[in-house]
């Protein structure tokens, strides 16, 4: 039996026809059962160890785990994960205290950077108004997220990040980064372009790096948790 059409016309841009068997099929990926990642993920986070996980100056993870999740130890800086990532699918929950301190930007405060450089704003805006491109789910200091999805204090919420890297010619910027962005099952950002790294109090700008970085969670003194953090790179159309 034929699983497709030979006599159809070539597809603009692919060397298929339209609906060609000989097109190569889908790579099969399982499906995680209760929240746990897909077969072909890359676990950063399990619960159960820090091996995966650097502090700022590359040494063993000074944060701690506790009850299964990754919880920042103020006072001992940013963590990144040993493994560079570049373009992808990433999944990670994150849960503010549930003793709430402080207001604004001193609520929760944490930060997931993508590639080490490109923030999406981790914060306990729930009942807290703060600068619009500072709350939850912005990118931080360049747009607001369309919509505040925040669960109360204490509660886990779930981000979804689907993220391209720039591209650059030498030195020269090519394409600029791209997110997509998910909270609690609200789009907050679809295929926005970055206007560079993420800068406080200043503008944005692009600078050459490598097309893969490790990722990096910010300690921004606040009891914030992580768990269940994975990643699917991007892969591209028509692999054998």
């Amino acid at each position: 039996m034929s699983l497709g059409y030979q006599d159809t016309p070539i597809i603009p841009g692919s060397k298929y026809h339209v609906h060609d068997g000989e097109r190569p099929q889908p790579k099969v990926v399982t499906p995680g059962e209760n929240g746990a990642p897909p077969s072909d993920a890359i676990v950063l986070f399990d619960g159960s160890s820090l091996d995966g996980w650097r502090n700022g100056r590359g040494e063993a993870a000074q944060w701690e785990i506790k009850d299964g999740a990754l919880a920042v130890v103020p006072g001992t800086g940013d963590h990144h994960t040993a493994q560079a990532l570049g373009d992808g699918h990433l999944h990670l929950e994150f849960k503010s205290p549930v003793v709430v301190k402080g207001e604004g930007q001193g609520r929760g405060n944490s930060g997931v950077f993508l590639m080490g450089l490109y923030e999406i704003q981790v914060l306990d805006c729930y009942q807290n108004p703060t600068y619009p491109d500072g709350t939850t789910g912005a990118i931080y200091g360049q747009f607001p997220p369309l919509a505040n999805a925040c669960r109360k204090p204490g509660e886990w919420s779930t981000y979804d990040i689907i993220f391209e890297g720039p591209k650059f010619s030498e030195e020269a910027l090519v394409a600029p980064a791209r997110v997509t962005v998910i909270l609690n099952g609200v789009l907050l950002h679809h295929a926005k372009e970055l206007q560079g790294p993420t800068m406080h109090r200043e503008l944005a700008s692009y600078h050459h790096h490598a097309p893969e970085l490790p990722l990096k969670l910010q300690d921004h003194g606040d009891l914030v948790e992580f768990r269940n953090i994975w990643f699917r790179p991007l892969g591209a159309y028509d692999q054998a």
